[in-house]
């Protein structure tokens, strides 16, 4: 822009104040940035269902170790188990399910990604982005627990009615429809 000083050029913020973009600034005199910090991320990874735990920990181990060498490190590793798939994928009608919370920059989950597309053992994967990462158990384990403990007693829907061919007499039916024509 002609007339205008270039020191006002370097003072003019593309972002509002405070939101910059990982905490990077522009001062009038040069370019000096900030802290930057490591976003966090929830890693959910599916694995085939011919694998063994075994092996599915292992291949944690090697994503984790991906992730270390990247200056990144991962906070929280659960393994939810074998489930079964609401549709196929690739033929596996149940797939090995592990989360990872990882504290990293974008590259390394960039090369996780890349190495898990590259796996045939990963059927599919799902990186989010948060902004707090979850103390204690996931929603999957919690949910796991919920289910033992409501599995008791059936409550006010009484007991099962015998069949017909389990004993029941057809008089006894007779006889219910009367008393309710009554």
């Amino acid at each position: 822009m002609p007339g205008v000083p270039c020191f006002r050029l370097l003072s003019i913020r593309a972002f509002p104040e405070g939101l910059e973009g990982l905490g990077a600034r522009v001062t009038a005199m040069g370019l000096t940035r900030e802290r930057h910090f490591m976003p966090l991320y929830e890693h959910v990874y599916l694995a085939r269902q011919d694998l063994s735990a075994q092996q599915v920990e292992e291949l944690t181990t090697q994503l984790s170790g991906v992730i270390g060498q990247l200056g990144g490190k991962v906070t929280k590793n659960e393994y939810w188990g074998l489930k079964s798939l609401t549709y196929r994928i690739r033929k596996n009608r149940k797939a090995h399910m592990t989360l990872l919370n990882v504290d990293a920059p974008a590259a390394a989950l960039n090369e996780i990604e890349r190495q898990e597309r590259l796996n045939e053992d990963v059927l599919r994967y799902l990186t989010i982005r948060v902004e707090a990462l979850e103390e204690g158990p996931s929603a999957m384990m919690r949910k796991s627990d919920r289910d033992r403990d409501d599995r008791g007693d059936r409550g006010d829907r009484g007991g099962r009615r015998p069949r017909r061919d389990e004993g029941g007499d057809d008089a006894d039916v007779v006889d219910v429809v009367a008393a309710v024509e009554e």
